[in-house]
């Protein structure tokens, strides 16, 4: 369990598409005292303090003596366990040795710096598992998107429902108004929007005319659209996503493998050193309780306990201040690594930007009798029974700006190309204008069939992105590359504002993750912050995830490493700095508490180290460092002066 977390997502969590149709039932993320690990947890730690406080009360042993036992039994009896497996397996690992020191203290009257030992090993174990069974979720979740179920049309134009699973290239599908698509595809006939967003991060829905593509999970419109089946379900685009995320999560194994390979040499060279300990003294006559006296003392003040201590207090202290100012940092691995980038790579849509669009221009026709005020009232009018993205953003600038606006009469609307409606007597068309290639979607009004004039809405830069991409370029050393499933103009746009000049944009999220493992083969160290389904296998892949909190997708925050909770992207150059200094007092705090083993194992090898002093040594060599840990808890910590750009 001191081993650096590696969450995996196994690939039975697909769910079985060979059932009945049946509507998919939403997924429920995992309580935590739903994890038999967060249970034995708790009770040890109840236990624990419960003992604690009757100890410094002066309770007699047989008080607090059963209290303590019931916390090793609770928080140890399962890394017991596995450690007794690996040792059948002919390995040893550091757990075991936790375990073997916990009872080494309890044999010689310290029973609370074993069970304190034994608290903090099983913590650490339920926050992994919690870690694993909420990324588990998330990946349920995703795949649920997916429709189970789908309306394959045969050449005879028989309708019938089937399991997606079954479905192949070359099947021509139905996809009525308000269904998810169920396979990736080619429209063959009909016009509708599709919102596909959890795709490609677009913010606005995309009108799908015959010849354009489509894809699994993504929502269609109001109109009904005949698909082609162009891949088989399982090579899907929504599919991909979960491969790379799993992919992604295991590439991190062989940091795992390569700490794991530390823990059996130390815990190997630390039970070796411990029976030297004991029986060479007695090979040469010293009494048996003095020689186990000393060994156990030296098994003590050798305990890597110290070291972890050492290294934790800095980051959980950085943890909680980055709580405090709104963003979530999973693990003190993921604070770790965050201190360790040199380079940023940004989504735009609800990263950059606000993920919503809004009306920033009003253009009357010159001779139509209105001006900027009287265009908007007049479309917000018609367009206030739809329920389309566009419409909504016009109807809230209306109401922004105070504007009344008019009931309307016989609405209808028409899939791709707009809303009509009577507003005082007058026949008024909303519909998108044929523009070339625009970073801004445009809307024209017409009145009674004439032009009187066009609205242009965009995707709202944040205010904070040219100041935090400036921020990211100091701190890395270079300047930070965009990804983006949007357009190019529109990519363009934002890239000129934040001064990005990398840009990479109409990725799928495919090619988001192949240009982080593009750009980290190369050497760097790449943090990624985006919000999306799509952005999820970038997220994973890369060294170090952030996603943006407010609009992220379930997904997205359970695969990114931390989380802006607050949607402030400040936060991610703050946050950066933070785990910089953490690292710095990682550093100072393993520098003292390897003094003081280095010190108290020579001691007790060449001397005599008294087992008080040498508890007080390695508790006192504890304090220090939690204290020292402790700095970054202070509020100057988070505004810690100017960026400093990365070592190394």
């Amino acid at each position: 369990m001191c081993s650096c977390m590696v969450v995996r997502v196994s690939t039975t969590l697909a769910p079985d598409r060979t059932a009945a149709p049946a509507p998919a039932a939403p997924h429920r993320r995992t309580r935590v005292l739903a994890l038999p690990e967060a249970r034995w947890a708790l009770a040890a730690t109840v236990a624990f303090l419960v003992a604690l406080a009757l100890d410094l009360t002066g309770a007699p042993a047989w008080v607090h003596g059963p209290l303590y036992a019931a916390a090793y039994v609770t928080g140890g009896w399962e890394p017991a366990l596995e450690g007794l497996r690996a040792l059948r397996e002919k390995t040893l690992d550091v757990d075991l040795l936790m375990i073997v020191a916990a009872l080494g203290a309890a044999a010689i009257g310290q029973i609370l710096d074993g069970a304190l030992l034994i608290v903090i090993f099983a913590t650490s174990g339920a926050l992994e598992a919690l870690a694993t069974a909420r990324t588990a979720d998330s990946v349920r979740g995703l795949l649920d998107l997916a429709p189970t179920t789908a309306t394959r049309v045969t050449d005879s134009g028989a309708e019938t429902v089937v399991p997606t699973a079954e479905l192949a290239v070359g099947d021509v599908l139905l996809i009525r108004p308000g269904e998810r698509i169920g396979a990736d595809g080619r429209v063959l006939d009909g016009v509708s929007e599709a919102d596909q967003a959890t795709i490609t991060g677009e913010p606005l829905p995309v009108v799908k005319r015959p010849g354009d593509e489509v894809f699994a999970g993504t929502l269609n419109g109001t109109g009904a659209l005949r698909v082609r089946v162009e891949r088989d379900p399982a090579d899907s685009v929504i599919a991909r996503i979960v491969t790379l995320v799993e992919e992604a999560s295991r590439t991190k194994a062989p940091t795992q493998l390569f700490i794991e390979r530390i823990e059996q040499r130390y815990a190997i060279a630390i039970v070796a050193a411990t029976l030297g300990v004991f029986a060479v003294p007695l090979a040469f006559g010293a009494d048996l309780t003095d020689a186990l006296l000393r060994a156990m003392t030296f098994m003590i003040v050798a305990s890597p306990c110290a070291v972890v201590l050492a290294t934790m207090p800095p980051l959980l202290s950085a943890i909680a201040n980055a709580g405090r100012h709104g963003v979530l940092v999973k693990s003190a691995v993921a604070m770790e690594r965050l201190g360790e980038i040199d380079m940023a790579a940004l989504d735009k849509t609800g990263t950059l930007t606000e993920g919503a669009p809004e009306v920033t221009d009003l253009r009357p026709t010159p001779g139509s009798g209105l001006d900027g005020d009287a265009l908007l009232a007049l479309a917000a009018a018609a367009e206030l029974p739809s329920e389309h993205p566009l419409a909504r953003a016009i109807v809230t600038a209306a109401r922004a700006r105070g504007l009344r606006i008019a009931r309307a009469a016989d609405f209808t609307a028409v899939p791709g190309r707009g809303v009509t409606a009577t507003v005082e007597g007058r026949t008024v068309s909303v519909g998108r204008a044929e523009t070339a290639d625009s970073d801004a979607t445009v809307v024209q009004v017409t009145r009674d069939g004439d032009p009187v004039g066009t609205l242009a809405l965009t995707d709202r830069l944040r205010p904070a992105a040219p100041a935090t991409t400036a921020d990211l370029t100091t701190l890395t050393g270079a300047a930070p590359v965009l990804l983006t499933g949007d357009n190019a103009r529109a990519a363009a746009r934002v890239a000129e504002a934040t001064g990005i000049e990398d840009v990479r944009a109409d990725l799928l999220p495919e090619s988001k993750v192949n240009t982080v493992r593009e750009l980290q083969a190369a050497g760097r160290k790449v943090l990624f912050v985006g919000d999306g389904v799509n952005d999820a296998p970038a997220l994973a892949a890369a060294h170090s995830g952030v996603a943006m909190g407010r609009a992220g997708s379930d997904l997205a925050l359970e695969t990114a490493d931390a989380v802006v909770v607050r949607d402030e992207l400040t936060a991610v150059p703050a946050v950066v700095r933070l785990s910089r200094a953490a690292r710095r007092l990682v550093v100072q705090n393993l520098v003292i508490a390897g003094t003081f083993i280095t010190v108290l194992v020579a001691w007790d090898l060449v001397g005599h180290l008294p087992l008080p002093l040498g508890v007080a040594g390695h508790e006192g060599s504890t304090v220090l460092v939690g204290l020292n840990g402790l700095r970054l808890l202070r509020e100057a910590a988070w505004r810690s002066g100017p960026v400093q750009p990365a070592q190394g």
